[in-house]
């Protein structure tokens, strides 16, 4: 394990024009996750968020209000501050902008860079986005409006001081190119290269004069200091900056940041704006920047004004907390958008909290309790069944730990939940109910229940990561002190002689669907079948064959999608891409007989030619492939 090496974790700071709904706060949430797995792993983690509180909206918002645009953040940050609490966020320190540390800073890093030529004094004209606080040009506009949020632009002309972005630029590519790891996703760092850099940098307005919010420009005081100056700098004004050189302790610890965890919207800021203005400064840049994918509701962006809007509040209410934790954590792909709706909570919560994580732990202490009164004792009784669970056991930390190190949070997570899938096939295979009826059989019996109990411990100390109450839960049933990472890189680590939780609560409770909806039971309605009959000639001109799955993975970039390589007999072996991830996984489809259609057009899914499609049944809760009840020759025709 690694040992106390300094580990700076930042999120993006939050603005204080309202209440953060759940795609706000799936960022804090990952962020925690990261900075908890890094600290486990023996890191001396310093991990910073806070809030954003300048601006024209603020201003605008808090006259509306009809109170101060101090006393408006004051609230707004209170709010802020609380939900992270709420959401058992283990944060170092909550920056705010309106600190007087902070804002002493950013007067001095604004007169620096304009004493050394970095930025000029002139006059802006363009099309400004309020709710964005940005100004665009007509080409950059979408259907004529903002391109950012698609809210109307207007008209703007005022007297501000500009950054030389353009100066800095050949260099920032060069560091681009020097440090591939900077950006993640990659496909990020082309888009800024292709977007923003190519096209040529316009200098950046950091100074307005149309709204006195914000940090004065201490030489020229009608001038506030814009929001990128003031936001971005946070970073290091947070941990001891000091224009003079007389940086904190914090600072010279932990600069430069290990990773910015940041919205996908706000990339450009983090990774052209603010490595040109650390240039400037002569300060080392961050190591990298990881522009997280949004949560969206249903198939949009959260919106108050679209009324879809859900809160974690609401949320932790009906569901707990690390259920949250687990739906966002684990719903949100690296690189794509992930959903959030109701019904996917209720059906997450059942299918993945309540009975593949609580009912294992709770039916395998439940036989410990029954058979030996709850005392753990590992008689060494082995049989081969128990070698692939050992294994999977010991892995599992190494897969979580690469899964982690590439920012892949809902992989990592899913990982673990893979050994509690095979926890759980282990109860099967060894049948401990039926080992109890023998007393001869007592010490596999006592030999299986400690597999089982060991296998739970290891996915409760990294569970402690996702999901903390959960995890400590978990270990405390099992009464034991082995909780940390060094315990679970060998199979065994489980004290013998203690006694489990006589009666442990349950982790999570299954939730009814109609219930919870309030759905009344009805008759169901007669439905009109319209579908189009054909005529048999149609259907003979569709090539159905029975093949088998020889290899099956999970696409690379495409969550949903697994990847076939199906034996349709005489040398015929197919590539076929599928949408049934969320129904099976990889290796339950190896060797399985499967319908497909073998005629169809090959056509290329997320970068892959699928020369099939796979024959499933639908309904509204599972999709199941259709197999032979009966084993058959390869490519055997279906008619």
């Amino acid at each position: 394990m690694i040992k106390k090496e300094p580990y700076y974790l930042t999120t993006a700071i939050a603005y204080t024009s309202g209440r953060p709904h759940i795609g706000n706060t799936y960022e804090i949430i990952l962020s925690d996750a990261v900075a908890r797995f890094k600290r486990a792993q023996g890191y001396d983690v310093f991990f910073q968020t806070g809030t954003d509180e300048h601006g024209q909206k603020i201003e605008e918002k808090a006259a509306a209000a009809g109170v101060t645009p101090k006393q408006f953040v004051d609230d707004v940050a209170g709010k802020i501050k609380s939900n992270w609490d709420l959401m058992n966020v283990s944060y170092n320190k909550f920056i705010r902008t309106t600190d007087e540390d902070h804002e002493a800073q950013v007067k001095k890093i604004f007169k620096k860079l304009y004493e050394q030529g970095d930025i000029y004094k002139s006059t802006y004209e363009g099309l400004y986005c309020t709710p964005c606080e940005s100004f665009w040009t007509e080409s950059q506009l979408v259907d004529g409006c903002c391109p950012d949020c698609g809210r109307p632009v207007k008209p703007a002309s005022e007297e501000a001081y500009f950054f030389k972005l353009s100066k800095y630029a050949d260099r920032l590519v060069d560091y681009y190119n020097e440090h591939p790891e900077f950006i993640q996703p990659e496909s990020r760092k082309n888009e800024m290269i292709n977007n923003f850099i190519k096209p040529g940098l316009q200098d950046l307005c950091v100074s307005r004069t149309s709204f006195t919010w914000g940090i004065p420009v201490d030489f020229d005081p009608k001038h506030v200091v814009y929001v990128w100056i003031d936001a971005l700098s946070n970073y290091i004004t947070g941990i001891g900056y000091d224009v003079d050189g007389n940086h904190g302790d914090l600072y010279k610890k932990y600069w430069p940041a290990d990773v910015h965890i940041i919205g996908k919207d706000i990339v450009r800021f983090h990774t052209i704006y603010w490595p040109i203005m650390l240039m400037a400064l002569d300060v080392p840049l961050p190591k990298k920047v990881f522009g997280h994918p949004w949560l969206l509701i249903g198939d949009g962006k959260m919106s108050k004004s679209k009324g879809n809007v859900i809160y974690a509040e609401e949320l932790v209410e009906k569901f707990g907390v690390d259920a949250v934790r687990y739906f966002c954590l684990h719903e949100m792909p690296f690189a794509q958008d992930g959903t959030i709706t109701w019904d996917l909570v209720v059906e997450r919560t059942n299918s993945d909290l309540a009975n593949i994580l609580g009912n294992l732990v709770s039916r395998t202490i439940a036989m410990s309790n029954k058979y030996f009164g709850g005392v753990v004792s590992n008689p060494g009784v082995n049989e081969p069944v128990d070698e692939e669970l050992k294994a999977m056991a010991v892995d599992t930390l190494a897969r979580v730990t690469k899964k982690m190190d590439e920012m892949h949070i809902g992989d990592a997570l899913e990982e673990i939940f893979q050994l509690l899938r095979r926890t759980n096939k282990y109860i099967d295979e060894t049948a401990p109910w039926a080992l109890a009826k023998d007393e001869a059989n007592n010490d596999r019996l006592a030999t299986v229940l400690y597999n089982l109990l060991e296998s739970i411990r290891i996915a409760g100390v990294l569970l402690s990561s996702f999901l903390p109450e959960t995890g400590e839960k978990i270990l405390a049933y099992l009464n034991t002190e082995k909780k940390d990472f060094d315990s679970i890189e060998t199979f065994g680590q489980l004290e013998t002689g203690i006694k489990v939780c006589e009666k442990p609560e349950a982790l999570f409770q299954r939730i009814d669907a109609k219930q919870f909806f309030g759905v009344k039971e009805e008759a169901p309605k007669a439905k009109v079948d319209d579908t189009p009959k054909i005529s048999i000639d149609d259907f003979s001109k569709v090539q159905l064959k029975v093949g088998t799955v020889k290899e099956c993975v999970q696409h690379e970039t495409a969550k949903h999608l697994l990847v076939f390589k199906i034996d349709l007999g005489k040398n015929d072996v197919r590539t076929i891409v599928s949408g049934i991830s969320k129904y099976y996984k990889p290796e339950e489809m190896l060797g399985k007989q499967v319908v497909v259609v073998a005629n169809l057009e090959p056509t290329v899914i997320q970068g892959i030619e699928s020369q099939g499609m796979i024959l499933s049944a639908d309904s509204k809760k599972k999709t199941c492939v259709v197999t032979p009840d009966k084993e058959v020759k390869n490519g055997s025709t279906v008619r």
